[in-house]
């Protein structure tokens, strides 16, 4: 249990952010949770009601908000998630609703939103699935970058589904054209029956850890598991996806889909023997491991016996 230096005794005056951030970052570093530095001033911040960037020039901390700050230390340095604390995480330009039931969306998903933004510019009208959308990161970014586009989140968690439609709600009355929810298992062979051969971009962040991997305490005691763990190798949502997704995207099409950093051979190597892709290719997060595979749908809409050979973007 991390204990927190005492702070001022009531009635002894107000706390400057400085001192309360640098107070705060050093009971998080003690205990193992960091940038500590980083999510102290994020504490701090929405105590403060003010963003991160403004801290400095904040009002000092009362006594109240001075407790309320080592609330949210102690609650973080247990190791609750520090998107729980805020009830908010960033993606792209995007502030979504999170809180537990929900996968809180992680950085290196943004790389594969953005992929998905960039081949959608390209096209009249594009329309764009997300399945396994969970808060509604990866659609919702979609939906804002592409005005234009036609964005419909598959989600099956009850839990989920619920920040799904908050978050879809909440970027819509900010003026984002609205997406369109769809409650289903995106294993399920008919899947979007009505949307066969219509598909111009199709993204999924599935499940993908295997199951016998070891998360971090965040994950394991906050995450929820059915959103993490995907079968003995973290494949067995990603198989049927690939599937799927060749019966729903039109010729031309493409998918991205994020995957496990053991998966960088394997997720490539399924697209590549369905037969029914070309231009695999396989994408680095930003500290340079495999984290996402894409594909098109081949354009003469056939399916060859032998799968073609997938690249790398070292990009």
């Amino acid at each position: 249990m991390t204990t927190l230096p005492q702070h001022p005794p009531e009635g002894t005056g107000r706390t400057r952010p400085s001192a309360a951030v640098a107070r705060a970052a050093r009971a998080l570093a003690a205990a193992g949770v960091g940038p500590a530095r980083v999510e102290a001033e994020l504490l701090a911040a929405y105590v403060l009601g003010v963003p991160r960037g403004r801290l400095a020039l904040a009002d000092d901390l009362d006594d109240a908000q001075l407790t309320r700050l080592d609330e949210l230390v102690g609650r973080r340095a247990g190791r609750e998630p520090l998107q729980h604390l805020t009830g908010r995480a960033g993606f792209r330009h995007l502030e979504l609703a999170v809180g537990p039931g929900v996968f809180v969306p992680r950085p290196e998903t943004e790389l594969l939103a953005g992929w998905g933004v960039e081949q959608g510019r390209g096209r009249s009208e594009p329309l764009v699935v997300d399945l396994c959308s969970g808060t509604g990161a990866v659609a919702l970014a979609v939906a804002q970058e592409l005005p234009g586009a036609r964005v419909i989140a598959v989600e099956r968690s009850s839990a989920a589904l619920a920040w799904l439609r908050r978050n879809a709600a909440e970027r819509a009355a900010a003026g984002d054209r609205p997406i369109e929810v769809v409650e289903a298992d995106v294993t399920v062979p008919d899947l979007l029956a009505d949307l066969v051969g219509r598909v111009d971009v199709l993204l999924c962040n599935p499940p993908y850890v295997p199951v016998e991997v070891v998360v971090p305490p965040e994950v394991a005691a906050h995450d929820p598991a059915e959103a993490v763990f995907g079968g003995v190798d973290g494949l067995a949502v990603i198989r049927p996806v690939i599937g799927r997704a060749a019966a729903l995207l039109r010729p031309g099409g493409v998918i991205g889909v994020e995957h496990d950093d053991t998966h960088g051979v394997a997720v490539p190597a399924l697209f590549a023997s369905d037969g029914r892709f070309e231009a695999v290719t396989e994408h680095p997060d930003l500290t340079g491991r495999p984290r996402y595979a894409t594909a098109s749908r081949r354009a003469d809409g056939q399916h060859t016996a032998s799968g073609p050979a997938w690249q790398t973007d070292s990009s």
